[in-house]
């Protein structure tokens, strides 16, 4: 007989060291402090709360004795309170009276006030319109330029750094000078020219032209004071070998001649910018000096007539 295959050697185990025996150990209760005064709390609840009850009887038996005497001198206070209020108001009431009446006059001189400046601001708005504004501007600073011609604009002061830490004294100034020497007088002209221009912008309607006119006369006054009144001004010249610490300084004259031309470039340009107003024929055939809207109807601009200035007769005549 035959006999099977053997299969793989098996492989005696070998034997493990054997363990101890583990004895548990007793277990022990551990109490935390919260947990005991837990515990405490609850067992002396009861006391607690018979506590708190005693408490609350007893409080509220003293403010069931304290409530009538503290309703009656409330009631007293009360009552001289009110007498007391009504002394007094009818003292004051006079005063109040007045009080409100000096209040109601001053508020009607007031308002009777504001009318009055509303009227009369409409009435100068209708006079001087912006360009007239801008014209008179012109005429201002032309004059100006002319007074300031005859101030003085410069001087050299002696002894200048001796007096830098004294506030109350001032160094003494010798070889003052007016703005019209240093350049002959050369912006009075100028100026004239400028202050024509200015009156015939006022009634003329070629304002743009003037406008430019003015604002080249003001930049050619600010070019004369700037190369020829500035080094001229600061130029201590002959005083400075004459006497130590001579320094030339500029007085108001120079800043008002050099102010007045820039007024006059700001009003030019101003008045180069500005537009007249449109003239337009109304019904009665005279011309109007508002401002009209202007509406294009069917591609055609049209004009619409001032009602203010039309004719009494041609208004009845159109309500008919």
């Amino acid at each position: 007989m035959k006999k099977a295959l053997a299969g793989p050697a098996k492989r005696t185990a070998k034997k493990k060291p054997e363990r101890r025996a583990m004895i548990a150990a007793a277990r022990r209760h551990i109490r935390t402090a919260p947990g005991r005064a837990l515990k405490r709390v609850r067992s002396a609840g009861p006391g607690l709360i018979a506590a708190t009850q005693r408490a609350d009887r007893v409080a509220n038996r003293q403010l069931q004795r304290a409530w009538p005497p503290l309703a009656r001198s409330a009631r007293r206070v009360g009552n001289a309170s009110r007498l007391l209020g009504r002394r007094v108001g009818r003292r004051l009431r006079p005063v109040v009276v007045l009080l409100f009446r000096g209040l109601a006059l001053l508020e009607r001189h007031l308002l009777r006030a504001a009318a009055w400046a509303q009227r009369k601001a409409t009435r100068a708005s209708a006079v001087l319109s912006p360009e007239r504004a801008i014209c008179l501007t012109i005429l201002a600073s032309a004059v100006c330029l002319i007074a300031s011609q005859f101030v003085d604009y410069r001087a050299v002061e002696i002894g200048q750094p001796g007096y830098a830490g004294l506030a109350a004294t001032s160094p003494p100034t010798v070889g003052a000078e007016t703005a019209g020497r240093a350049h002959a007088y050369l912006l009075v002209p100028l100026a004239l020219l400028a202050a024509a221009l200015a009156l015939v912008a006022l009634r003329s309607g070629a304002r743009r032209g003037l406008g430019r006119l003015a604002f080249a006369l003001g930049l050619l006054s600010i070019a004369v004071v700037l190369l020829v009144d500035l080094p001229a001004g600061l130029d201590a010249g002959a005083q400075a070998s004459r006497f130590a610490g001579a320094k030339a300084v500029l007085y108001d004259g120079f800043y008002a001649q050099l102010a007045a031309a820039a007024g006059l470039m700001l009003g030019g340009a101003l008045l180069t910018r500005a537009r007249k107003p449109r003239l337009a024929r109304t019904q009665g055939g005279r011309r109007s000096a508002r401002t009209l809207f202007v509406r294009k109807q069917g591609g055609r601009p049209r004009t619409q007539p001032d009602e203010g200035l039309q004719r009494p007769g041609a208004t009845m005549r159109g309500r008919a």
